[in-house]
């Protein structure tokens, strides 16, 4: 028997995506612009970071090989070594969008057979029978918001209003998604989940993919922050993933970070959601250290994109890479014969790109582990090649349209 676990580093996409010029993307490339960004200065921060992007176990494992499969470019001024030491590659993706459960459920051996449906208005984004029923259902006296926005800036603008009207804020973006933001102590944290889940099935005909609850704290004299109580109320995939087969076969799964909200907690096993990568890194593993023979491990490290990548701040990224990298051989020492690891991504989130969203890329793929022979896995037409991959080294089977490497 062996083991497995994969790490989704949540919109480090690496380039290079044929079709981003069809979403507006044509040129984005997360890992390359941020190691740009890093050669020429402009990822210095006082006190948190400085100077070229320093990755050194990930370009070991071949990220930057990766990288430049991908783009045709090596990271500027990130060390690369002539022979890497773990499998790699990139992913392409052929679900149609460029969010989180297309990317996770691609991976997972599921890729999307549908269109999502968006709220393309920038301002009165929802249809008016929408925001009626939103209301009634929620027993509300009306919403905020209701236009695309970043959230932060949108708490920012309107948190005062509903703290004294009730109203809680609902926005949306380029994603097929509809949050909403309220304040844990004024509306209550499950009054907002409960609001989400009405709402859900409000949007369930609209092919939206999820309805975020955004809570939040604080005051106009403090500032007001959102809490690690979010949560995501997620279509469930069309199709077997192998978080579904791996559970029709009696396997041990333990999911770490947002993957139960992606997946609709459809076979998710055992859940654990801590708040921040450096929280749900550690989480992992020790979860893995106690993962039995034939064992899963399902991460999503969600930091890059929230924190970083929506608010395109290049020195955090870069400090938040940098950081995961230094923790890697914590996780490779946890390893024994048998056990693969994989690390990838979900979609890209270049913060050198206009706007707030998301980015159309390409994802790099490295896997490792005591018996995982090292070279080039070449390009791969679907991010489900991963989920065959994971199949095949699991014995379960490969999952899903990819093929395994």
């Amino acid at each position: 028997m062996t083991r497995a676990i994969l790490i989704v580093l949540d919109s480090v996409g690496c380039g290079g995506a044929e079709d981003a010029a069809a979403y507006g993307d044509e040129g984005a490339d997360t890992l390359g612009h941020i190691a740009a960004a890093c050669a020429e200065g402009r990822g210095d921060r006082a006190g948190l970071r400085q100077g070229p992007l320093t990755l050194p176990n990930l370009t070991r494992l071949g990220l930057s090989h990766a990288c430049e499969a991908s783009t045709g470019r090596p990271l500027a001024g990130v060390a690369r070594p002539d022979v890497p030491q773990g499998q790699f590659g990139y992913g392409v993706e052929v679900s149609q969008g460029k969010d989180t459960p297309s990317g996770h459920w691609e991976i997972a051996g599921c890729p999307v057979p549908f269109k999502w449906g968006y709220f393309t208005a920038l301002e009165n984004s929802f249809p008016p029978e929408l925001v009626a029923a939103i209301i009634h259902e929620g027993a509300l006296p009306g919403i905020l918001g209701n236009k695309h926005a970043s959230g932060t800036a949108i708490i920012d603008e309107l948190a005062e209003e509903h703290i004294r009207t009730g109203k809680p804020i609902c926005y949306t973006s380029v994603d097929s998604v509809l949050q909403i933001a309220a304040h844990e102590e004024h509306f209550g944290l499950e009054r907002l989940y409960e609001l989400c889940r009405k709402v859900r099935v409000l949007v369930d005909p609209l092919r939206i993919g999820r309805v975020i609850a955004r809570p939040f704290i604080g005051t106009a004299e403090t500032g007001f922050t959102r809490t690690g109580n979010r949560k995501d109320f997620s279509i469930p995939p069309p199709d077997e993933t192998i978080l579904d087969r791996l559970a029709q076969q009696n396997r041990a799964i333990v999911t770490v970070g947002k993957i139960g909200d992606i997946f609709a907690h459809r076979n998710t096993g055992t859940e654990i959601k801590p708040y921040g990568n450096d929280a749900m890194f550690a989480a992992a593993l020790e979860a893995f250290e106690t993962l039995p023979d034939g064992g899963f491990c399902f991460v999503n490290l969600v930091d890059f994109d929230t924190e970083y990548g929506h608010r395109r701040d290049i020195p955090g990224y870069a400090a938040a890479l940098e950081a995961f990298d230094r923790q890697l051989p914590a996780l490779e020492a946890r390893l024994k014969p048998g056990d693969l690891a994989i690390i990838t991504a979900d979609h890209g989130n270049d913060p050198s790109w206009p706007g707030t969203d998301h980015t159309r890329e390409h994802v790099p793929i490295l896997a490792f582990g005591p018996d995982v022979v090292a070279g080039p896995i070449g390009r791969r037409e679907s991010f489900a090649d991963i989920a065959a991959r994971l199949g095949t080294w699991l014995g379960i089977g490969a999952v899903g349209p990819g093929r395994s490497w």
